[in-house]
C-alpha cells in the first residue's frame, strides 16, 4: 500500500509495526495543493492534521495588533495542524503552500481515538508530536524576539536622533 510506504518514511511514523502503520493508512486521506493554497485558516475550526510528502507549507501568525510572522517552513516528512490532535478549537497560525504540496491528512478526532484505543502507539505518536511542537514554539518564541530586538531598535535610534 502506497500511504502505507510514504508513512514510514515520515519523522512521526517511522518505526511503527506494520499493524499500526495498517491502522495509520486507514485514517489518512491522500491531497494535494497548489502554490499559494492554504490547508487552514488561522482561528479556523482544527479538524485535521497535515502530514507533508513534498513541497513546502508556511506556518504564519498574525497577531491582532502586529504584522504576519512566517514562524516556519514544514517540509517532506513535516507535520502541521497538530491542535486537531490536541483537541484545540481552533488553530494558532495559519498554513500556506510554498511550494505545490502532497500531504496525507488525518482528522484529528479520528486520530485521538485510534490513540485511546492502540495505547502504545498513542504514546509513540503523542510523543513524536510533543517534539515537533516543542521544536515550532522554540522557533516561534526566537523569531518574536528577533522582531521585537529590530522593532525596539529602530524606535531606539528614532528617539536618539
Amino acid at each position: 500500500m502506497i500511504i502505507k510506504e510514504r508513512l514510514i518514511q515520515t519523522e512521526l511514523f517511522h518505526g511503527l509495526t506494520d499493524d499500526q502503520l495498517d491502522s495509520l493508512a486507514r485514517l489518512a486521506v491522500p491531497c494535494t495543493f497548489a502554490l499559494g493554497e492554504k490547508l487552514f485558516e488561522q482561528d479556523q475550526y482544527a479538524e485535521f492534521l497535515y502530514i507533508v510528502l513534498s513541497g513546502e507549507v508556511s506556518i504564519r501568525f498574525k497577531p491582532y495588533d502586529g504584522e504576519d510572522i512566517m514562524v516556519t517552513r514544514v517540509e517532506e516528512g513535516g507535520v502541521c495542524g497538530w491542535s486537531s490532535v490536541l483537541g484545540r478549537a481552533i488553530y494558532t497560525s495559519a498554513a500556506i503552500c510554498s511550494q505545490p504540496c502532497e500531504t496525507l491528512r488525518f482528522r484529528g478526532r479520528e486520530l485521538q481515538r485510534m490513540c485511546e484505543t492502540f495505547p502504545d502507539t498513542g504514546i509513540i505518536v503523542l510523543e513524536r508530536l510533543a517534539a515537533v511542537i516543542a521544536e515550532r514554539l522554540s522557533n516561534t518564541n526566537e523569531k518574536i524576539m528577533q522582531m521585537l530586538a529590530h522593532n525596539l531598535g529602530g524606535k531606539a535610534h528614532r528617539e536618539e536622533g
